[in-house]
């Protein structure tokens, strides 16, 4: 009986000195703001720092029309790409329900006005990795994108619905 006493708590000694790896969200967050903030500077972009979600954006092309809600479907144009200028996405007019699409997009897209005329509203918008995929890998595209991705997208909002 000592003896299994004894197996069991070395067992529990050797479970707990096991190092388990988490994920430091702050930490992550500032590495990609620093990414962000670097990229920025190195390629001349002109965006502000919306302070409460970490998001960059410009709204290159204003349009005072009616502004989307998370309720609606957007039409839209779009290139995303990485920070390492890889484009891991284009469409051109396509229909996405704003549940449908990552967070940044669902904090930023609502900035947006839109009216059915041209041109249409343009925004630029950078997104830290929490905002875009997190820390989950994308492989089903045509290009993977890594875990903890900040992501660069220039959109087009053609209209809503």
């Amino acid at each position: 009986m000592k003896k299994q006493f004894l197996l069991f708590g070395l067992l529990i000694i050797l479970f707990s000195a096991c190092k388990k790896t988490s994920f430091d969200a702050p930490k992550q967050a500032t590495i990609d703001d620093d990414k962000i903030k670097a990229y920025i500077a190195a390629n001349h972009i002109d965006v502000t720092k919306d302070p409460s979600t970490g998001i960059y954006y410009k709204i290159e092309t204003v349009n005072s029309g009616p502004h989307p809600t998370l309720s609606d479907t957007v039409q839209v144009t779009y290139t995303g790409k990485m920070l390492n200028g890889t484009v891991f996405d284009t469409e051109s007019a396509s229909i996405i329900a704003m549940s449908d699409v990552v967070k940044g997009w669902q904090l930023a897209i609502p900035l947006m006005g839109a009216d059915g005329s041209t041109p249409y509203c343009r925004l630029r918008l950078i997104i830290p990795s929490a905002l875009g995929y997190g820390t989950v890998a994308q492989t089903g595209g045509t290009v993977p994108i890594p875990a903890n991705s900040v992501l660069d997208f220039t959109i087009d909002l053609i209209g809503f619905y």
